[in-house]
């Protein structure tokens, strides 16, 4: 059964940073995409970065480029979003995803989600 535990949300100052963790089971990361979502109140949940072990690619969405990196430990089984720079409007519930295509396909596995929330 494939799950995804997300951790390291919480509050922060904007310029500030966190980083997020996703722990995986049930697969590994040879076989399946892990991207980051997220959805702030009133908004749709938008992608924010993906990464595919597969063939090396990650992606961004425009709005965090050159100020979010994903990463991976492959020993751990866990990824890693890193935020500098938060902005307000980076305040969302941040969720981990599992794609078992590549970062193009649907969404296989949620994670429950994790607040970040950045002060003005």
């Amino acid at each position: 059964e494939v799950q995804l535990v997300e951790s390291g949300g919480g509050l922060v100052q904007a310029g500030g940073s966190l980083r997020l963790s996703c722990a995986a089971s049930g697969f590994t990361f040879d076989d399946y995409a892990v991207g980051w979502f997220r959805q702030a109140p009133g908004k749709e949940r938008e992608g924010v970065s993906c990464a595919s072990s597969s063939d090396g690619t990650t992606y961004y969405a425009d709005s965090v480029k050159g100020r979010f990196t994903i990463s991976s430990d492959n020993a751990k089984n866990t990824v890693y979003l890193q935020m500098n720079s938060l902005k307000p409007e980076d305040t969302a519930v941040y969720y981990c995803a599992a794609f078992r295509y590549g970062c193009d396909d649907f969404v296989s596995s949620w994670g429950q989600g994790t607040q970040v929330t950045v002060s003005a």
